[in-house]
């Protein structure tokens, strides 16, 4: 009889579906902890300031040994110190009389001024100026008795005039007027269509930052006005301002909805005051980019989009009569990249690159930018994605620019860096060490700083000639405290998609103390896009939560998913259309059977699931589409009701629909009414089907993702009679601020008792006790 009742208790152990065995390690995870493991790693990029018209450049370094000051002259290839770290210290406390760290030398407001010389910096609001010849230090003006820049102005190029908005209006004034004579231009700004940046600003006669922008040559400024009055109110509360909550009203326009902002530009005559409302209407609800055309004011140009974001025109106005040429018209379905969508503007205006998919892969092309008519494609290199371009060389008729996907065996999603003549020929590769690149050019385009990291790759920053040739290694991250905690490197991926055709990249983060002959639950935190996916591509000593998570005791990944990223071609990026809800959630489960099957520590009964924002919609979409594979989630700040998230982000990658329907008026005259179709499938739609372990949390503050989509969803699961844990996180905005390591802490509980079992009872969110 005994032995029955211990078989029956071993069978309703297992039953549980997880192990007593093992318990969650929190302190662990508390040592990895973001706020904790940030101090372990110092300076991981070199940012270089170059000198005026010089390759020369100086930059700061900080590693376990110190911060030092540094000075680069590429063509010596030579680099040296900028000064004697003591001796510094040494004069600076004589001149400020106290003790100064000569390995840590905290200088605020540091520039090299035009003299490539005088390098300047502040101390308790005090000058202090430093000969890079004599290495003296010498003591300047007060700051406070120098005339301060106010908040609210908008400073001319040459700093003689000054631009503001008072009562929802424009003004100008002279920057040297002693009487602050205030010149009113226009007349009929106010609230929610003003000139002013706080559109919604109830305050009166107080001077406030413009929506004006400079032309270069101080003769005429534009503003981009939007009309938002028509557009629907949303508020949030602060429920813990003192002595009264207050609640925050703005204008939020939502998919699908009639009255949304309405886009207007504006030019204006400095010595006539004369505006100019430019005629730019082509589509219904557009919303236009403006760019200045270099250093004269007698042109311009702007992009303008239709609602449906699939049709773009690129424009150039006659700033002097007003006229608007369309140059060119790109379609782009279902809808453009604008991760990476580019326009530049050469040598006034005669000339215009143009980023543009129209092959399936972002491409930069040459177009004439007086007829519009399209010279020649730039990058012939074959088929990858073009990104962000990093330098143009008009002289040299050259641009320098990253790009994904050319190369074999490196990882698609690694910024490379290449470059290729404006006619489209001499096509080159730069920089293609397998890792993530960012480039910083000189002006003169003869050198640049190539910083390249990748997650299993330390940051190192090289010295790097126009063709690609090595002149100095200039640092590598400092490890040291890292390697003495225990760090591990996270280990990269490659799975297949639900298809079994598409490659899918991610990177798997351990316990560091793994132990294989353990069955670890898996954790996926997640992250739909497709502006970007979960995982980065450089080195990440947190990963997010995700180091700190795994030293509990789990095994967590993070990967992506076709519709996830622009870094990819455009079949990829735009998988999820029409799709928004669904479209990552089979490639996230079926990336974690195949790792599963793979490694047999993968513990693939026991799946958690996490994320914030669209991370925190995903998650629980993930949760309530297959509640006989994920256990728990854990969503935060989730848009779970897209219908109620914002205009732009909704109808562009789920799709909007215009719907025209002729209607007679009173009169009998026939009229076309418009609106417009943009319904998106929503979680709680899926609120029966809840069957784990589910955590929401919102900031009551959130304005970007409003409250209201957590809410939705705690109110189908209690119609449906479920168990859930909601929290709303107090005062917070979208991203937690200072209450995000509570929340990750409030993960680390709930992940251990519904993937571990490991159940606690402190109140107190501190390290339990009992887990030595």
């Amino acid at each position: 009889m005994r032995k029955f009742y211990l078989l029956i208790l071993l069978l309703a152990t297992c039953s549980l579906g997880f192990s007593q065995e093992h318990k969650a390690d929190f302190k662990a995870a508390e040592k990895f902890k973001s706020s904790n493991i940030r101090k372990m790693l110092k300076s991981t990029r070199v940012s270089p300031r170059w000198f005026e018209d010089s390759d020369k450049f100086w930059y700061t370094y900080t590693t376990t040994s110190g911060k030092n000051f540094y000075i680069v002259d590429p063509a010596k290839k030579t680099r040296t110190l900028m000064f004697d770290n003591k001796d510094f210290a040494a004069q600076l406390s004589e001149l400020t009389r106290k003790p100064w760290n000569f390995n840590d030398l905290d200088l605020k407001a540091l520039e090299l001024e035009e003299d490539n010389r005088t390098l300047t910096f502040m101390v308790d609001s005090i000058d202090y100026h430093f000969d890079l010849n004599s290495k003296v230090i010498t003591k300047g003006d007060s700051t406070e008795k120098a005339e301060k820049r106010n908040n609210w102005a908008t400073y001319s190029p040459d700093s003689t005039y000054i631009s503001f908005a008072k009562n929802h209006n424009l003004y100008l004034m002279k920057a040297d007027d002693p009487d602050s004579t205030e010149i009113q231009l226009t007349e009929d700004g106010e609230r929610w269509f003003s000139y002013a940046w706080n559109q919604g600003d109830t305050t009166s006669d107080e001077r406030s930052r413009a929506r004006a922008r400079w032309f270069e040559d101080e003769s005429k400024m534009f503003v981009n006005r939007s009309d938002s009055r028509k557009v629907g109110e949303l508020f949030v509360i602060d429920e813990l301002a003192n002595p009264r909550p207050e609640i925050e009203i703005y204008k939020y326009a939502m998919p699908g909805e009639q009255e949304v902002p309405q886009e207007q530009l504006e030019l204006f005559d400095v010595e006539t005051r004369e505006r100019t409302i430019l005629d730019i209407a082509k589509y219904k609800d557009q919303t236009i980019s403006p760019y200045l055309a270099g250093d004269s004011s007698d042109k311009m140009f702007f992009t303008r989009m239709n609602r449906t974001s699939d049709s773009l025109d690129v424009c150039r106005v006659n700033t002097a009569t007003g006229e608007v040429k369309t140059l060119f018209t790109d379609v782009n379905h279902p809808y453009f990249n604008w991760s990476y969508q580019q326009l530049a503007i050469l040598n006034e205006g005669e000339e215009l690159i143009w980023w543009s998919e129209r092959t399936g892969w972002g491409q930069l092309y040459l177009y004439d930018g007086n007829t519009g008519a399209l010279k020649n494609k730039i990058t012939n290199g074959g088929h990858f994605v073009t990104g962000q371009i990093q330098q143009i060389d008009t002289v040299g008729r050259k641009v320098y620019f990253e790009a994904r996907g050319r190369e074999d065996n490196v990882d698609p999603y690694y910024a490379l860096m290449y470059k290729a003549n404006f006619d489209g020929s001499g096509f080159k590769a730069l920089s293609t060490e397998p890792a993530n690149h960012f480039m910083s050019m000189s002006e003169s385009a003869k050198y640049y700083v190539d910083n390249f990291s990748a997650p299993d790759v330390v940051p190192q920053s090289y010295l790097k000639d126009n063709e690609g040739n090595v002149i100095m290694k200039l640092e590598e991250a400092d490890m040291t405290l890292l390697n003495q905690a225990g760090f591990q490197m996270p280990e990269r991926f490659k799975v297949k998609a639900d298809d079994g055709i598409t490659d899918l990249y991610g990177v798997m983060y351990k316990p560091f103390d793994f132990d294989s002959t353990r069955k670890y639950p898996v954790i996926s935190y997640v992250y739909p896009g497709p502006q970007v996916e979960s995982f980065g591509n450089d080195f990440s000593i947190t990963g997010g939560y995700n180091v700190a998570m795994a030293q509990l005791g789990f095994i967590v990944v993070s990967m992506g998913h076709r519709g996830g990223s622009p870094m990819r071609d455009k079949y990829y990026h735009t998988f999820g259309y029409e799709n928004l809800r669904d479209y990552a959630l089979a490639d996230d489960k079926r990336s974690l059977e195949q790792l599963a099957e793979r490694h047999s520590w993968i513990d693939l009964d026991n799946v958690g699931i996490f994320g914030h924002s669209g991370g925190g919609f995903m998650s629980t979409a993930a949760l309530l589409t297959y509640p006989n594979f994920y256990t728990a989630a854990a969503s935060s700040a989730g848009n779970h009701d897209n219908n109620i998230y914002n205009k732009w982000w909704s109808e562009t990658h789920n799709g909007v629909k215009m719907v025209e329907k002729k209607k007679k008026d009173k009169d009998g005259n026939e009229t076309v009414e418009t609106t417009w179709n943009a319904k998106i499938k929503t979680n709680p739609d899926l609120a029966k089907n809840l069957k784990g372990h589910l955590l929401l949390t919102h900031g009551t503050r959130d304005n970007n993702v409003h409250p209201g989509n957590s809410i939705r969803v705690a109110s189908e699961l209690m119609k449906a009679g479920k168990r859930f844990d909601y929290m709303p996180i107090p005062g917070s905005r979208h991203g937690y601020g200072r209450l995000r390591d509570y929340y990750e802490q409030m993960m680390w509980y709930f992940f251990a008792e519904h993937l571990l079992g490991d159940y606690r009872s402190n109140v107190d969110m501190d390290v339990p006790d009992g887990n030595e």
